[in-house]
């Protein structure tokens, strides 16, 4: 018996003591996990926080643009009104206009452009 029994005693010490290293490696891998997992947490947790920041950004972008988009709306709609009241007063002008009536209105017109005018005052 106490051949056998030292045997017993054998098997379970080997087994206790495999059972211990596949706890030890079991907690082992479970460490690891948990690490990886939390690196991943904190990597998450970048990934969207310049996400948020990316799309921050892009709002104010957005909203600037939109503003000088108003602006030049704005410039233009001034713009077309200037020019709807100065070609009124020219056709106002015109029935009045003496250069408009002349017979040499043609010819002047010609002389009266810029290039023409720079050879005149040489």
């Amino acid at each position: 018996m106490s051949v056998s029994g030292f045997s017993c005693q054998s098997q379970q010490n080997n087994i206790s003591t495999n059972q211990l290293c596949e706890e030890w490696e079991c907690s082992e891998d479970e460490g690891r996990r948990m690490k990886r997992r939390e690196k991943n947490r904190v990597a998450a947790q970048k990934s969207r926080k310049r996400q948020t920041q990316r799309a921050d950004l892009l709002h104010e972008a957005c909203e600037l643009l939109e503003q000088r988009n108003r602006k030049l709306r704005r410039e233009v709609d001034s713009l077309s009104e200037e020019q709807h009241l100065l070609t009124e007063a020219l056709r106002a002008h015109e029935p009045f206009c003496p250069i408009m009536h002349c017979s040499f209105a043609s010819s002047t017109s010609s002389t009266l452009q810029p290039e023409n005018m720079a050879a005149r005052s040489v």
